[in-house]
């Protein structure tokens, strides 16, 4: 008996001790609610009631505080409806703070909000206690479309602002972004528009098979830390057609992430396409099967960039590719970093972050820097498998170049910058 009680307490302890590497296993994409459906359509589904937040007391003045209005309107849909369902914010101006608008829902799925108007955040910090402005999480089958505005009046907060993406230790507090998304699948967003957000404009995390489709994120050149779509753990994420101005990345990428299909995004000005930075937490998750394909970048301080931390922590990015992308006066058009923060003469321990398999093809425009292709890889394991095929970037009248460190890519096609010894 004794045996047995110290063999259960042996169990018990293993299980408390993997306990956090449980929770920390990769997410899968399931089913895909609207595969080979048009998401572009809005149609009424026979029976589906139209829930107005005006219903519930809010006032389209722009002063009013309708954020326990947007609540109740919320709580109608999601919790107490059994059939179809949707949400409308009509025309108007509506001051909401931050609210969770969470799952699972009781209505029939996918549940619809369908936003008509111009909502905005209220601009006192102190408000934000639960760290984003509107917060969507655990959903399966959710629908934001309308063509409405999500203003997050941030320009008072950019003052306040951190860069967490610069900060080492991890011990920065972002800024509140505008919409955020965890623990939700099938999730469609359409045809809105976000401004002046305190923090991202939309941030993604812990979600599988999400479509971010047709918006216009916008803000200064000179915001702080307003990437457009933050995306980290999560599986089977496609953007197609959307148009990002704003102060930093126009899309962010970091770990966890997987499958993730990127067209015809127009972006800048704002500092390009990240993939990274990686490697500054412990036991990152894999970054997997990146294409990113049609896009133009115009006045961007980065075109196409993979990231990584020297002297931190191990981790890996592979099956990425880049391929027609138009470039109009982008600084850094092509980059991969491993010495980030620390360039340049990086006299810290080479980064821990494998990159393999990353391909560039049929890039063309202007830039304003000479150094048109700049792969500075770790002296620890190099690049592997990187591709350059087919590059016209012109600078003035002047030749471009390219630069291989640690790395030994494969250059065919036309080449301007010419080919660079590793």
């Amino acid at each position: 008996m004794a045996i047995a009680k110290s063999a259960v307490l042996i169990l018990l302890f293993a299980l408390a001790c993997n306990a956090d590497k449980a929770l920390k296993l990769p997410r899968i994409a399931g089913p895909d609610m609207f595969k080979n459906k048009n998401v572009a359509k809005d149609v009424l589904l026979p029976g589906e009631q139209i829930i107005s937040v005006m219903d519930f007391g809010a006032k389209g003045d722009g002063k009013f505080d309708c954020t326990q209005a947007f609540m109740s309107a919320w709580q109608k849909v999601c919790h107490q409806t059994s059939g179809p369902a949707r949400l409308l914010i009509p025309q108007g101006r509506f001051l909401v703070s931050s609210m969770y608008l969470s799952g699972p829902c009781t209505s029939q799925t996918p549940v619809t909000i369908q936003v008509q108007g111009y909502v905005m955040a209220t601009t006192d910090l102190s408000e934000y206690e639960n760290g984003d402005w509107l917060i969507f999480q655990k959903h399966d089958g959710l629908k934001i479309i309308g063509g409405g505005t999500f203003d997050g009046q941030g320009k008072q907060s950019w003052e306040y602002s951190e860069n967490c993406d610069s900060s080492a230790d991890g011990s920065c507090a972002r800024n509140p972004s505008s919409l955020f998304f965890s623990d939700s699948s099938n999730v469609v967003i359409q045809g809105i528009r976000t401004v002046n957000p305190k923090g991202f404009h939309i941030f993604i995390t812990k979600c599988t098979n999400i479509r971010l489709r047709k918006l216009k994120l916008v803000a200064p050149e000179t915001s702080p830390n307003t990437d457009g779509i933050h995306v980290s753990h999560s599986d089977t994420v496609i953007m197609s057609r959307n148009t990002i101005a704003t102060g930093d990345d126009c899309i962010s990428m970091i770990q966890g992430v997987k499958n993730v299909f990127i067209n015809r995004l127009k972006c800048g000005p704002g500092h390009g396409i990240s993939i990274g930075s990686l490697g500054k937490y412990p036991d990152e998750e894999e970054v997997r099967g990146i294409r990113i394909q049609n896009c133009s970048l115009t006045g961007t301080t980065n075109g196409l960039r993979v990231k990584s931390w020297p002297d931190r922590y191990a981790g890996s990015a592979s099956d990425i590719s880049f391929s027609n992308i138009v470039m109009q006066n982008v600084k850094n058009p092509i980059i991969i970093d491993q010495e980030y923060e620390c360039y340049p003469n990086c006299q810290k321990k080479p980064s821990l972050v494998k990159i393999q398999n990353v391909h560039f093809q049929n890039v063309r425009g202007t830039t304003t820097s000479p150094l048109a292709v700049d792969l500075r890889c770790s002296k620890l394991f190099g690049c592997q498998g990187v591709t350059v095929r087919d590059i016209d970037l012109k600078f003035g009248d002047a030749p471009t170049t390219s630069r291989c460190v640690n790395a030994q890519p494969i250059f065919a096609g036309l080449l301007m910058p010419p080919p660079c010894a590793s």
